[in-house]
This record gives C-alpha cells, structure tokens and sequence, in this order.
C-alpha cells in the first residue's frame, strides 16, 4: 500500500471555444487557462482531442492536430503539470463527437467491426507515440465515458456483449502501449458499468483491465435526489464508488483514479458547490489506494454556447474568464493541505457484501444503484460512522482474500437496520 500523497488534478475545458478550440487553436489562449489552473496548486490536466477532427478519415489522423496536442501537452509541463489524454472523443457534456466514417451511410459497429477497431487503434497508437518522450505524459485513457455508446439510453447505441466489450478494450489499450510503453493506461465508464443491469461494460472490465481502476462520480443519478445535497450518500458517493470498484479488483491494492467528479447545479446549488467540493474530496481521500482525484472541470462553459443542459455551465473552478471560483478555492486548500504529508487511510476493517450475481457480467448490478439494496445498505452504515469495505459475496468467506486487504468482518445487505 502507499503512503505518497494522492494527484490532484483537473479536466481541461478551455475556456475559449470550449473543445471546439481545437478547430482554432491557440497555444495563447492555451497557456493563459493553463496558468490559471496551475494557479490552484494543482499537478496534473486531462485533456480531450474531439476524435472527428484528428482523424476525419479512417486513414487520415491529421498531423497538425497531433501536432498541436503535443505542444498543449509541452505548455502543461512548462507549468507543472503532467497530462492524461482521452482518445475518442466520443462524447463530451451530452454532444457526442463521431467521425463520419463511423455513421450513416457508413454506419458501422464501433466496437466490434475490425475496420472501425483497427483504425481506433492506429489513432491511440499515434496519439500515445506523439506524446510517449514527453517527461510529463502520463497516459492514455480511451475515451470519456464511450460505453455510453454500447445500449441503452443512447438514443442509437452500437450494440456489443461484455465479451466482445473486454476484447475491444484490451484491443485498445495494447495500442496504447505500444505506442508509449510503460505509461499509465486506462479505460474510463460513467456508472452505468456499476449500477445498470445487463450492461456491456461491467464492474469487472473496470477493476481488472488497465493500469488502474477509473471511476467516475456524479450525483444526478439519482443520489442527490433521494438523499439530498447533504446526505450521507451524497456526500460520500466518489467514496462509495472507490470502494465498490474495489470489490471486483484482484489485486488487493489496485489503485482507483477517480477521475471525474463534479457539484452539479441545482441538485448541488453554487453556493453549497464549496462545501460539497471539500465533504466530497476529504471523503474519497479516506479511503485507501487513491492514485488522484481529477476535479469536473477547469472552467465553465460561455454562456455564448448554446444547447447544453444547464448544468454543464457552472462546473468550473474558474469561471469562464478564469476568476476563481468558491470550489476552486477550496481545492486549493485541500491540495495544500495534503500535498506532502504522509497520506495512509486506516484500512476499512468492515466490509459489506456484495451479490450481483456472475462476479464476471453482474447481471444484478441494480443493487449497487441509489435506492438499490446494496446502495441503502453502504449508506446506513456509513452514517453510522463506520467505514465499509465492499467484498464480493463469493469472497466473503476467502480468509487469505479478507486478510489481504485488512478485512476482519463481513456483513450483508440484510444485517444492516
């Protein structure tokens, strides 16, 4: 287990044009929102190429666009600042972003046609090369959220079994080590993975495919408005995430990136944003294996966008003309406060057990989600002011698994009143 101080970061929304900057780039413009977030203490950026733009054509990945990621890239590190870049973009704040070659007329499968995949593979593969001798490169993720894309409630989703879902992913990520060998690379889900049942994307894939485990956190899905903007579950909801996710890992100290996790308006109103920011952090740093947490987002979206949900508008630290906000604010202290100091959560000696059925598909994930059993359970106990671990019912009873991760007792859903 380490004792080094988790990364804080941030995602990267420009504050001009918003990803639409790439169509006019400007290293400027670039390193003045750079500045800003280096301004909050903050040592890493996830940045997001929009897909269709760096590669129009299946065999065309334009050299200039890569090009100009290499130099955002270059600007970061003369700020401090190491970088993570997700490949397919895919889909960003409810805009999805797929090239033309994948749709209409040339409608193929993106996750299981080989031409489709192969041309996926040499982007990631260009992409992670471009950037593989640059000191302050982390890795490559994927893509945002792409599962998004594999069911419902995509309005025209590619259909792909958990099967094919793991090939595609391992596919993926062997491209991206070949490219930079030896970096952090991963694959990134919204929730559905953990919380939808019969979803492509499972809990397994998330825990045991890549460098580490990602878990995305939002409380619009349901958390919020069961229990509120003060609810224990809400509050501890990247923590319960972390935790879950923990429970499929085979490794017993996988580290967990929580990756993305933001204050979402009105559930979260502005002005309990700080607030929220600081329950939501300090909660997610008590619990162990915590490889960073990647704050949603830099800057806020201009009002002079139009069709975005409203939502989407104010998640920034910074505003759109890069004045810190409450959030950012507390970020900054949080950061300060942490960096340096030896970080080593007491482990979670209680574990909760968790049954979703085949531990490889999760069939019965609607268990994990707010309002499902297992959800309700986690959140009694931990308002009760204990600290639950997730073990997978078929481990529950394996000591050499229960003593590798500190676990000394296991209780059920039905043991918690």
């Amino acid at each position: 287990m380490s004792s080094s101080a988790p990364r804080f970061g941030v995602n990267y929304t420009p504050s001009q044009g918003w990803f639409h900057h790439w169509l006019d780039f400007d290293l400027d413009a670039v390193r003045g929102d750079l500045d800003s977030i280096a301004g909050l203490g903050l040592d890493h950026i996830r940045v997001f190429p929009l897909w269709p733009l760096f590669q129009p054509n299946r065999t065309l990945i334009r050299p200039r666009a890569v090009e100009q990621l290499v130099q955002l890239a270059d600007a970061a590190a003369e700020r401090g600042l190491d970088v993570n870049v997700d490949g397919l973009q895919g889909h960003l704040s409810s805009f999805d972003f797929l090239p033309a070659w994948t749709r209409t007329w040339h409608r193929r499968n993106m996750f299981t046609d080989p031409d489709v995949v192969s041309g996926q593979a040499e982007y990631l593969r260009t992409l992670a090369a471009a950037l593989a001798d640059r000191p302050n490169f982390i890795g490559m993720t994927i893509g945002n959220e792409i599962n998004q894309f594999s069911g419902p409630p995509h309005p025209d989703p590619d259909p792909v079994t958990p099967d094919r879902a793991g090939e595609w992913l391992r596919r993926l990520l062997d491209a991206c080590e070949e490219g930079a060998p030896g970096r952090l690379h991963l694959h990134a889900e919204y929730d559905a993975a953990w919380y939808q049942d019969g979803h492509a994307f499972t809990p397994a894939h998330a825990a045991r495919i890549g460098a580490v485990t990602a878990v995305h956190s939002w409380v619009f899905n349901g958390t919020a408005q069961r229990h509120g903007r003060t609810g224990t579950a809400t509050e501890h909801h990247a923590a319960y995430m972390i935790e879950l996710s923990k429970a499929w890992a085979l490794e017993p100290h996988r580290p967990v990136w929580l990756q993305e996790v933001g204050a979402p308006a009105p559930l979260i109103p502005p002005e309990h944003a700080a607030e929220f920011t600081e329950a939501t952090v300090a909660n997610a740093l008590d619990c162990e294996d915590v490889w960073g947490v990647t704050w949603w987002c830099s800057h806020d979206v201009s009002r002079e966008l139009a069709d975005f949900p409203e939502l989407e508008y104010g998640l920034g630290l910074l505003t759109n003309d890069r004045q810190v906000k409450p959030a950012g604010r507390s970020i900054a202290r949080l950061v300060r406060e942490v960096r340096g100091r030896d970080h080593r959560p007491a482990p979670r000696t209680t574990a909760l057990a968790v049954d979703t059925g085949d531990d490889e598909t999760s069939p019965h994930r609607a268990t994990c989600a707010p309002g499902g059993a297992f959800f309700e359970a986690f959140a009694r106990l931990t308002a009760e002011g204990h600290r639950p671990a997730v073990v997978l019912s078929s481990l529950a009873a394996d000591t050499m698994h229960l003593a590798a991760r500190g676990i000394t007792e296991v209780l059920h859903p039905h043991d918690v009143r």
